[in-house]
This record gives structure tokens, sequence and C-alpha cells, in this order.
């Protein structure tokens, strides 16, 4: 009788030892066969249900990076660019023919800070420290601007005006030039610089300890108020100081958006009236009727 033949890769189907000889070829065979058996999916991986689940999956992690993507892009479109230099300045400014003539600017300014080093404005009052701060225009004089500008610019019929033969218009002066003119009057009347300024007696100098007095405080507390209106919000840090000690100290040395001075400062200049002993007699308006203080406001 012919023996029954037993394949060892039929399923179910026991090998034998005795009848299978486990030589070199069919330990082979068996790892190839083992290999392709796992690197083939399962049953669960190739059906169309998974294959769907799969796509289905794909699309809608595209559509969610997709709609996140253009947000980011619609927010950043619509987010309102800051204001250009002239719109910035009448936003934060009363509006003056200043900011009509002069197309304002802002610029990076890097601020001298030094605690230990003294530049020429805050040395001892000496000639040449004036002469550094009025070039800077803390004495400039006031000038006239048109009668529309000036009620354009918040003043009425009783403020003080030009005569009409002179060209008519309100006698005015630019504010940031008398703030340095009060920051001026505050330096000169430091400590260390009261008795010189008083010795050569010139301008607020002239007058009695009662009036230099009110008129430095009327300037402390003018100043107080432009640098509340004008909070900046900026921050300084604090670096090392001292290798053999090290703590730390204030970097006062800070970066600020800053207008252009100096275009202000010229055009004030170009402002003013002549001088005291040339303007005539009758260059300013008589007062309108009832538009005159009984006191010094």
């Amino acid at each position: 009788m012919a023996k029954e033949e037993h394949h060892p890769l039929v399923e179910g189907q026991d090998v034998d030892s005795d009848e299978y000889e486990d030589g070199p070829e069919s330990s082979r065979s068996r790892a190839a066969w083992s290999s392709r058996q796992q690197s083939r999916p399962g049953p669960w991986l190739s059906s169309p249900v998974f294959r769907m689940v799969a796509v289905a999956t794909i699309l809608v992690l595209f559509i969610v990076v997709a709609a996140v993507i253009g947000l980011q892009f619609l927010s950043l479109s619509q987010r309102p660019s800051p204001p250009a230099g002239p719109e910035c300045a009448a936003r934060t400014s009363m509006w003056s023919p200043v900011l009509r003539d002069i197309p304002m600017k802002y610029a990076p300014v890097d601020f001298n800070g030094s605690f230990m080093h003294e530049n020429i404005y805050r040395q001892v009052g000496s000639p040449e420290v004036d002469a550094a701060w009025e070039a800077l225009g803390v004495d400039y004089r006031a000038g006239a601007i048109s009668y529309e500008d000036g009620l354009a610019s918040g003043l009425d019929e009783s403020y003080a005006q030009r005569s009409p033969q002179y060209g008519g218009g309100f006698i005015v002066n630019v504010e940031g030039m008398h703030h340095l003119h009060c920051l001026n009057l505050v330096r000169k009347a430091l400590y260390f610089n009261y008795d010189h300024y008083r010795e050569l007696g010139h301008h607020a100098f002239k007058n009695d300890e009662y009036i230099l007095r009110l008129h430095v405080t009327h300037c402390l507390d003018t100043i107080r108020q432009v640098l509340m209106c004008n909070v900046d919000t900026g921050v300084l840090g604090q670096v090392w100081v001292d290798p053999e000690k090290p703590n730390a100290f204030p970097d006062f040395n800070t970066r600020h958006m800053c207008k252009d001075y100096d275009a202000v400062r010229r055009w004030a200049k170009d402002l003013q009236a002549p001088p005291l002993e040339e303007v005539p007699g009758d260059f300013l308006a008589p007062p309108i009727y009832g538009g005159v203080m009984p006191n010094t406001p």
C-alpha cells in the first residue's frame, strides 16, 4: 500500500519529523515563506472599508490644515497696519499748522542715558552750556499764524492777535519749544547752578525770589504733565556692573521712536516775530471788549 504523503505547507497537516528531513534547503524555504507571511498585510488592512476610512481621515486632516492656514492669512490681511507718521502725529497731538506744514516722520533714536558721563546739557552752567541749550530753540520768540489756523488750533477771538496792518492772525508759540524752555529754566535753578544765574540776572532771574519760584514751579509742573500725557511705554533692562562685586544697574541707554524734532524747531524758528526792540508799538491788535483777564492765569 502506498504511504500517505504529507506536505509541510499544506494547512491542517502535521509534519512528522521522521518523514520530513529538515535540511539546509528546507530551512531556507521556511525562512522565505515566513518573511513573506510577515510582510503580507493582514486582511483588515487590505479591506475596502479600511481604505475608505484612511482616505477620509487624510482628507479631513488636509481640510483642517488648509482652514487653519487660511484663517491665519485672513487675520494677518485684516490686521490694521501701524499708522504712518503724519497719521500717528495727528492722533497724538492737537491740530496745529505744524502738522500740516511738516510731513511728520518718526525714526528710532538711541537715548544717551549715561549715569556717570555728563554731556554738554548736564554740565555746570557756563557760556558753552547755555549756547548748547539755546541752539535747541529754548528762547525762540513767538510768531503769528493765520486767523483760520488759530481757530482750527483751538483759539478764539479773545486771544492776542497781530494787527491787520501787519498781516493779522494769532500770536503763538510752539508748545514743544516752551517745554524745553521750561526744562532749561529748571536746569538753571538747580542748586549747583542757581547762584551763577542769579548773579547774571538774565531772563527769569531778573525777577524777585517769589516770582522766580512761581516761574520755576510752573515749569516743573508743565514738564510733569507733558511726561504723563506722553507716557513712555518702553521698558529698560538692567546690566551687570563691577566685576569684583557684580550688581544689577538699570541701562538707561534705550531706543525710542521719535518725531523729527529738528524739523519742528526749524518751523518754530521761521515763525518768530522780529525782536522786541524792532516790533512797532501797534504790532498787536487791541483786545476785544471783555477779553482782558483780571489776573495772570
